[in-house]
């Protein structure tokens, strides 16, 4: 099995075959940055520029980026680039000062939120938006049980870590932290999923409730980016949602991932048709510069405002303001949630016609422009196959095509492209795809019993 979070990691002592610039770059990081950063891929891609969907190397090579979520509506696009040098000329600053960029995009950003969720809270990052949700649902509570899926991630604060069970052994669960089994609809059947995963949460809360730990909150990932990508079927998280405030605890929607417009509509939540307590968000608002946030129930936060003291330097701040809503904006006037959609149901069917018959290929599945691609061993058992999905990540990535994998196993092929992708770069990807399962090496590793 590989490692968690360790899925499509460069080998550093595999340098055989590289360029001398690629390995004295490699060396240079091993000196600097340590041994706990990890490069994508067999052959690392040294990036100087992007623009777009594509990305720009060393020797002037061009890859179709079909993997990063982080530059939401394009690497470098303009009116980012020109929303935060001119903030950043005229003032940046803590929120602490009246402040109408921060206002104003606060009042943008909650006008797509249901009319319940009517408050947010800036942080810098994915992992502080986890950090503070869960103070917030802990204050509210007075609870301390916290469940998540088997192969959640949430972050890199001690907190969050610790429940985030992707990052591995290594990092040790907290003793109030339970995990369900994602609700993988293609192996449990899609008339199955949401009961058996309901009924695993209120198992979950129960545990820990006679353990001693009372119920604070559920995390998800709305479309459960790191077990696998699940998103269907469309409402299957309404039975979770009711086990979660049965339990009475707090349901938090990590958007950090499916939101934006990514998975179709503005928010992962949304396709479920429920209305969380607490959502998540991070650094794909500001199209990649440091911003987070939670929106919040208003009623759930009345007591942490009262007893705890939150302040964070740059959460916030005007020139990340700025950013995120040129980032909303562009995503508003360039219609790229609509483009989402369509573009995402275009990959799936060409994904489809394009691996019909092909046993390696278990399920295609996702929503908008997050789909995944599932290999197996076996089509009957539906055995996961990561050595086979790492095959095809770094088989594309020599066709210039960057992309990477998810799931427990690495199984899944995970293709999460910026907002902007169109049909034309869709058949790019597919073309490249076909080459790849249609060569030797695929069918000779894809020699499914």
């Amino acid at each position: 099995m590989i490692k968690p979070l360790m899925i499509n990691a460069f080998d550093p002592d595999a340098v055989d075959g590289l360029d001398n610039e690629t390995i004295r770059l490699i060396e240079r990081r091993k000196q600097v940055l340590g041994p706990s950063y990890k490069l994508f891929y067999e052959r690392p891609v040294h990036a100087v520029s992007a623009e777009g969907v594509w990305i720009t190397d060393g020797q002037g090579q061009r890859y179709l980026d079909v993997y990063n979520n982080v530059p939401s509506v394009g690497h470098s696009h303009p009116r980012v680039v020109e929303a935060v040098s001119r903030q950043m000329a005229l003032l940046n600053t803590h929120t602490r000062y009246l402040n109408d960029v921060v206002l104003s995009y606060a009042e943008k950003l909650l006008g797509h939120f249901p009319s319940e969720l009517s408050n947010v809270m800036f942080t810098c990052t994915g992992s502080e938006s986890s950090d503070l949700a869960l103070r917030i649902a802990k204050t509210h509570t007075g609870g301390a049980g916290i469940v998540v899926t088997e192969n959640a991630y949430h972050g890199l604060t001690e907190q969050i870590a610790r429940m985030s069970p992707s990052l591995g052994v290594g990092v040790p669960l907290w003793p109030n932290v339970r995990t369900v089994p994602a609700p993988d609809a293609y192996r449990l059947g899609p008339e199955k999923v949401a009961e058996v995963f309901s009924t695993s949460i209120n198992e979950a809360f129960e545990d820990l409730s006679r353990h001693g730990f009372k119920p604070a909150a559920f995390v998800a990932d709305m479309v459960f980016s790191s077990d696998g990508i699940f998103a269907d079927p469309p409402g299957f998280l309404k039975p979770a949602l009711d086990a979660v405030h049965a339990a009475g605890a707090l349901f938090i929607a990590d958007e950090v991932q499916p939101g934006f417009g990514r998975t179709g509509p503005m928010w992962g939540f949304a396709r479920h048709g429920i209305v969380p307590d607490l959502v998540l968000m991070g650094k794909p608002m500001g199209n990649g510069l440091p911003i987070g946030g939670v929106v919040a129930r208003p009623e759930v936060l009345g007591e942490f405002a009262a007893t705890a003291r939150y302040f964070n330097t740059f959460g916030g701040n005007p020139v990340c303001c700025a950013a995120a809503h040129a980032t909303l904006s562009v995503i508003e006037d360039e219609g790229l949630a609509e483009n989402s959609l369509n573009v995402g149901n275009y990959l799936q069917r060409g994904l489809r016609e394009r691996t019909a018959g092909l046993a390696a290929v278990g399920d295609i599945r996702g929503a908008g422009l997050f789909v995944g691609l599932d290999f197996v061993k076996d089509s009957r058992t539906r055995e996961p196959d990561g050595d086979l999905g790492l095959f095809v990540v770094n088989a594309l990535r020599d066709r210039n095509i960057l992309i990477s994998a998810s799931g427990v196993e690495g199984n899944v092929l995970k293709i999460r492209p910026p907002l902007p992708f169109a049909t034309e770069h869709a058949d790019i990807f597919l073309d490249a795809f076909e080459h790849v399962i249609r060569s030797t090496e695929f069918q000779r590793k894809a020699a499914v019993q």
